[in-house]
């Protein structure tokens, strides 16, 4: 039988070892910042689903937060961030809002996070069009080609394939449209979604149609189809900055700037939570990989959650980098 001391020294150390059991276990548990479900913007692009969704992952399993995605376009999803309906926007285009952005900020509402890469935006036709018709190089050369792109419903004109309907990126096709003087030759036609867009433009160009477009990269079609940008105006800031304004009154051509693609938060969520605004600060993606990204899901058909845990495990030297250790444990075993 153990002598009263000896057994007091067995419960002591029994004790001491249940409860730094505990402790470890209770430390290896992520508790959220935040005690509800975080809001996320699913815009409709494929850039922005894969984005979010890899942030989600993240969120989910190695900070234990409850995530959530609203469907969304640009500009409602901008005010219903002011408002706080939505927690997190995963892929701001600076140049697509114009002075909307700049708007909200000064509003106090909404802050700039991580900056994700540098984008790009440009009129297109495919390569097989542009040795056709090898003087066809400017975007103001469409009107005399216009018999070569007939629309469907009006044959006396050409069709151009503008911004998706609902997208700022519509203001800005629409005005330098306006400033080319294209009206008179083509309709500018505004697909009803994203993915509207990119059936017509894929469909065509499977016939070998030829097809003049408006798109953006970093995006599966523009890395896999074989385009031509066509010639705008050397950029000038005061152009395009009208350019961006629904109510510009005179429109003048100017290319497109690059395009500097960030994340954004509500201002109460970052302030609320601080380890997670240091989280989105991080988010950085050289443009190759997300290409690369882009290039899987198209040509796997993963939907996009797929194709996120598909980047968290070939890319781990890239997301690692936004997240701290133990965080960063906690996600390479849950993939």
């Amino acid at each position: 039988m153990l002598s009263t001391k000896k057994l007091l020294s067995t419960m002591v150390a029994t004790a001491a070892l249940l409860f730094g059991t505990a402790t470890t276990a209770t430390a290896d548990e992520p508790v959220c910042e935040i005690d509800r479900v975080i809001n996320f913007g699913g815009m409709s692009w494929e850039s922005n689903l894969i984005i979010a969704d890899i942030q989600r992952f993240i969120l989910e399993n190695g900070y234990g937060c409850q995530t959530d995605i609203l469907p969304t376009e640009t500009l409602t999803a901008l005010t219903a961030l002011e408002r706080g309906d939505l927690d997190v926007n995963s892929e701001i285009w600076l140049n697509s809002l114009g002075t909307l952005w700049d708007e909200a900020v000064t509003r106090g509402h909404i802050v700039k996070s991580g900056d994700l890469y540098v984008g790009y935006e440009a009129w297109f036709i495919p390569k097989y069009t542009q040795e056709r018709f090898p003087d066809l190089k400017t975007a103001s050369d469409l009107a005399k080609y216009k018999d070569e792109f007939q629309d469907p419903e009006e044959p006396g004109k050409g069709r151009f394939y503008g911004c998706p309907a609902g997208w700022n990126c519509e203001v800005v096709s629409l005005n330098i449209f306006k400033a080319l003087g294209l009206d008179d030759s083509f309709v500018h036609y505004q697909p009803g979604s994203a993915a509207a867009q990119k059936a017509a433009i894929m469909s065509d160009y499977r016939r070998k149609n030829n097809i003049a477009f408006y798109y953006w990269h970093p995006t599966p079609l523009v890395s896999l189809l074989d385009l031509v940008e066509l010639e705008l105006p050397e950029y000038d800031e005061d152009k395009h900055k009208c350019l961006t304004d629904v109510d510009c009154q005179n429109p003048q051509a100017s290319a497109y700037p690059t395009n500097p693609v960030f994340v954004a938060l509500n201002k109460q969520f970052a302030e609320d939570a601080p380890q997670l605004k240091t989280f989105f600060d991080s988010n950085t993606m050289p443009i190759e990989i997300i290409g690369a990204t882009l290039a899987e899901m198209e040509e796997s058909g993963s939907e996009s959650m797929e194709t996120a845990i598909w980047f968290l495990n070939k890319y781990p030297e890239v997301w690692t980098e936004w997240v701290p250790n133990d965080v960063a444990e906690r996600v390479k075993q849950a993939l």
